[in-house]
């Protein structure tokens, strides 16, 4: 039997052997004199509005987290924005997209509420982003042909976005009728298939506190800014860079990556997100060269102030690195 500590290594080694396979196939048999005059010709205007789109985008997803959290307390927009930036830290320095469990953390302890009454909150933003992506793609595909594969993929994303949909909404509507169910006493003697059910009940009992209102509807309509500014950023560096192609294009793009970037993997999705972001412009046409330094501007300059601000808003969680880290170890054990 492989132990706990060693699958942890494997699973890490993997995610930065990944990582370095798609940097090694981005970088492969691109023009290195065309593309650094590429690097150094950026428009630093179309940058600032980029940079701006971006950083406003996480922002706003604050704003449409405190809303969420209603159900639980009072909690300020620079608190739920200054959690949303830790975790984005998070996610550049440790791989598999540790800072979604990480963010749970301050906010429940400024809240003083239970962990696992955050976790809802967060489900929910993630089936609101799921469903606008997969009509994203669909508006864009009225205004620019997109490749077969990329339809096929969000026909498949669209049915499974409509099937989870359809459980929310029934989960939130039976809420005035059906009391959540109380654990069975068998489960004790079940280990960690006890733990799973325990917290699938309790993240019932929170979707059931949000309720279908006018503060989950206000929150989905919120989640479409949230993903309009950050298209918005991916397009205006774009045209920083001089690739001029349309909002739709880049709009295609920005989905490719998204999509692309879903898969766990290296810190900050090294390697996959310039895999994906260099399949996706060439699908349009633009040589291998141009793809591949723009995917290294794009990483850079949005990450930037991620690590910035996200290590700004981390001090001001009054944790540390090693704090959090050991609370996402504590979280990712059944107890």
């Amino acid at each position: 039997m492989i132990r706990p500590a060693t699958k942890k290594t494997l699973r890490w080694a993997a995610a930065y052997i990944i990582a370095a396979a798609g940097l090694l196939w981005v970088f492969h048999d691109v023009e290195w004199a065309k593309l650094l005059k590429n690097i150094t010709g950026l428009d630093w205007r179309w940058v600032a509005l980029g940079v701006f789109a971006d950083v406003a985008s996480y922002a706003v997803q604050g704003a449409r987290w405190r809303l969420l959290l209603k159900p639980l307390g009072k909690i300020s927009v620079l608190q739920t924005t200054q959690a949303v930036y830790a975790s984005l830290f998070f996610n550049e320095v440790l791989p598999f997209h540790l800072g979604e469990i990480a963010r749970a953390y301050p906010v429940s302890r400024w809240m003083a509420a239970p962990l696992v009454a955050v976790i809802p909150s967060m489900a929910l933003e993630r089936l609101f982003d799921g469903i606008w992506i997969a009509v994203g793609i669909g508006i864009t595909a009225i205004f620019v042909p997109l490749p077969r594969n990329l339809l096929d993929a969000g026909d498949l994303f669209g049915l499974a976005m409509l099937a989870l949909s359809a459980v929310l909404v029934y989960l939130l509507v039976r809420k005035a009728r059906e009391p959540s169910p109380k654990p069975p006493s068998k489960l004790r003697r079940w280990g960690p298939a006890r733990w799973v059910i325990l917290n699938l009940l309790r993240l019932e009992d929170g979707l059931r506190s949000i309720g279908f209102t006018w503060v989950s509807a206000a929150a989905f309509t919120v989640s479409f800014l949230v993903l309009l500014l950050q298209a918005l950023s991916f397009w205006f560096i774009l045209a920083a860079y001089g690739l001029r192609l349309s909002f739709w294009v880049g709009g295609a793009v920005f989905f490719i990556v998204r999509f692309g970037t879903v898969i766990p993997g290296a810190p900050g999705n090294l390697g996959l997100y310039q895999v994906f972001c260099v399949l996706g412009l060439t699908l349009f046409g633009v040589d291998k060269t141009a793809a591949a330094g723009f995917s290294i501007v794009v990483y850079v300059l949005l990450s930037i102030p991620l690590w910035v601000l996200g290590l700004l808003a981390l001090g001001r969680t009054g944790m540390t690195l090693a704090t959090m880290k050991a609370k996402i170890k504590e979280g990712e054990a059944p107890t």
